[in-house]
C-alpha cells in the first residue's frame, strides 16, 4: 500500500510494482490534468512536483516526470499536480503568469510547464536558510529544458517565468505541510523498500533476481515502451547508507568523496560545480531537471549501458566502486567493473554502495565532450572523457575513455600508450588517432554508423590536441600547429 498526500489530501492506494505515478493519477485517482506525451521522460507533459520533508522540517519540492516515476516511491511524500495549485479561485503565480502572458497554446503541454514553473517559483521563495539566487537565463533554461511545447510558444512561456514574482503570493497553505510518516516501510510479495543497507543485502540474498530501482529514468522504459511486468522490485531510494556524500581518503592516499549509489544528479551538481566544471556541464547534457532530480550516479553505472554518460568520465578520473553483498563488502576499480554488454563484475546478490570520486589533483585536467543528435536531453552517439597531467611539456598519466564505441564504456589503451610520455605534438596525436582502430570496432545503429563513430572519436582526439595548444599555451610544433593555434585563440 502507498500512503501519501495528493494536493494536501491523504491517499491510501494499492498498485502493482510497475505502476507509474502518471498511471496512478489518471486511472486510479481521476486526476487527468497531468498528461501523457512521450511516456519516456522526454517531453515534460506529465511533470508533477514531489515534496520531501527535510531534517529542518521544511518541505522541498522537485519536478519529476510522472510517466517514469514509480508510484510506490510516493510513499510518505507530498504529491502536487496542476489541479492543486490554485488556492480556491485564486491562481498560483505560475498559473496567473501563464494566463497573463498567453503562455498556453493548445493546452496539452501546459500542465507540465506550469508544474515546472511551480518548482522554479518554490526555489525562488526566500526562507530562513537561503536567499534566492537571481533568475538568470541559464537557470530559466535549466528549469524549463525538460518541457517541450508542441505549438512552439516558448516566448510567452519564458515571459511568464520571468514575471511570476510580480504576482501576489497565493499558494495553498497545505504546501508547507509534511506528509505523515508511514507506520512502516512498504514490503509485499512483489515490492520492497528497505531503509538500511543490511535490509537491502538480506533482500538481495533472498531474491537475487529482483530488479533494483532508484531513479527509474531508464528502467521504467521497459514497462512504458516494451510493456514489461516486473516480477519483483527492490527500491533503494530509502536506504540511508546509499543516500550520503562522504569526504574520505583512500588507502592509497587519494582524497575524494564516496558518492552514495542513490544520490541524485541534482544533489551531486553543487559538488561538481565546485570541483569538476566539465562533469557538471555534462549533467545538463545528460538530461532535464526532471531527469536529474530522479536519476542517480549509481544507477547510471550499474545499468552498464555502452552509451551511459557518466561511466566514461569516471573511468577517466580513476574512480572506484564500493560493493556490498551477502559475502561482505569490497572495493573494485571501475576499470574492472564492466565485462561485456550489460554484464558487470557484480557477484550474486551484490549491489553498488557508493562510487569514489577523486578530488582534483593539482595539474590534472579533465575534458568531456558528448556528441548527440540533440544538444540536450539526448542519448550519446559518442562521448569522450579525457584526463591527463602536463609536466614540463610532457603528457603523463593519460586516461582516454569513450562511450558509444564498444559494448561497454571503455578506455582507449592503445591511444593512451601513444600519448603517454610524449609532447602533445601533431605526430603523437596522429599516432593516437591511428591507435583507436586497435582499441575499438564500433557498431552501426540508429545513432550513428561505425564509420561516423570512428571518425568522431578521432576528431575528439584532435579537439583535445587543440585544447592543449590553447589551454596550456603549448609551443606549436609545426607551422600548421601555429595556424591552428591562432585560429583557436581567435574563436
Amino acid at each position: 500500500m502507498i500512503d501519501f498526500l495528493l494536493n494536501g489530501q491523504p491517499r491510501h492506494c494499492e498498485a502493482s510494482p510497475e505502476t507509474s505515478v502518471l498511471e496512478l493519477l489518471r486511472e486510479s485517482l481521476g486526476q487527468t490534468g497531468t498528461k501523457e506525451g512521450c511516456a519516456s521522460g522526454d517531453c515534460g507533459a506529465c511533470t508533477v512536483a514531489i515534496g520531501e520533508t527535510g531534517p529542518d522540517g521544511r518541505v522541498r519540492y522537485h519536478s519529476a516526470n510522472a510517466c517514469i516515476t514509480p508510484a510506490h516511491q510516493l510513499h510518505g511524500r507530498q504529491l502536487v499536480t496542476v489541479e492543486g495549485l490554485a488556492d480556491g479561485e485564486r491562481l498560483h503565480p505560475a498559473q496567473a503568469a501563464m494566463v497573463e502572458c498567453h503562455g498556453s497554446q493548445c493546452g496539452f503541454c501546459t500542465p507540465g510547464i506550469v508544474m515546472s514553473l511551480f518548482t522554479l517559483h518554490e526555489e525562488q521563495r526566500p526562507g530562513d536558510d537561503k536567499v534566492p539566487a537571481p533568475l538568470t537565463p541559464q537557470r530559466l533554461e535549466a528549469a524549463l529544458g525538460g518541457n517541450l511545447c508542441r505549438c512552439t510558444g516558448y516566448r510567452p512561456i519564458r515571459d511568464a517565468a520571468l514575471t511570476m514574482g510580480e504576482h501576489p503570493e497565493r499558494r495553498p497553505p497545505w504546501l508547507d505541510a509534511a506528509a505523515p510518516t508511514p507506520a512502516a516501510p512498504q514490503t509485499d510479495a512483489r515490492f520492497a523498500q528497505p531503509t538500511t543497507l543490511a535490509e537491502l543485502v538480506e533482500l538481495r540474498r533472498r531474491h537475487p533476481d529482483a530488479r533494483l530501482v532508484a531513479g527509474a529514468t531508464d528502467l521504467w522504459l521497459e514497462t512504458t515502451q516494451r510493456l514489461e511486468r516486473f516480477e519483483r522490485l527492490i527500491d533503494v531510494t530509502r536506504v540511508a547508507e546509499l543516500d550520503t556524500i562522504e569526504e574520505t581518503t583512500l588507502d592509497d592516499g587519494r582524497p575524494g568523496w564516496w558518492i552514495g549509489a542513490a544520490v541524485t544528479y541534482s544533489r551531486l551538481e553543487p559538488l561538481l560545480d565546485e570541483h569538476y566544471e566539465a562533469f557538471a556541464h555534462l549533467l545538463h547534457r545528460l538530461g532535464s531537471a526532471q531527469v536529474r532530480n530522479r536519476g542517480t550516479l549509481g544507477g547510471n553505472v550499474a545499468n552498464a549501458s555502452p552509451i551511459g554518460d557518466t561511466p566514461p568520465v569516471l573511468l577517466a578520473l580513476g574512480s572506484r566502486l564500493w560493493l556490498a553483498g551477502p559475502e561482505g563488502e569490497r572495493e573494485l576499480p571501475l576499470d574492472d567493473f564492466f565485462l561485456d554488454y550489460k554484464r558487470t563484475a557484480l557477484g550474486e546478490g551484490e549491489a553498488i554502495r557508493a562510487i569514489f570520486l577523486p578530488r582534483p589533483e593539482a595539474g590534472r585536467t579533465l575534458k568531456v565532450w558528448k556528441l548527440s543528435k540533440r544538444r540536450e536531453d539526448d542519448i550519446s552517439a559518442v562521448l569522450g572523457a579525457f584526463s591527463w597531467r602536463l609536466e614540463d611539456g610532457i603528457l603523463r598519466d593519460v586516461r582516454l575513455a569513450f562511450g558509444g564505441m564498444a559494448a561497454i564504456p571503455k578506455r582507449a589503451a592503445a591511444a593512451e600508450a601513444a600519448l603517454e610520455g610524449q609532447a602533445p605534438s601533431t605526430a603523437a596525436f596522429q599516432a593516437a588517432r591511428l591507435a583507436l582502430a586497435r582499441d575499438f570496432q564500433p557498431m552501426s545503429d540508429v545513432r550513428g554508423s561505425a564509420h561516423y563513430r570512428r571518425l568522431s572519436a578521432a576528431n575528439l582526439l584532435e579537439r583535445l590536441r587543440l585544447a592543449l595548444l590553447r589551454d596550456h599555451r603549448v609551443q606549436p610544433s609545426s607551422h600548421t600547429d601555429r595556424e591552428v593555434m591562432l585560429h583557436a585563440y581567435a574563436h
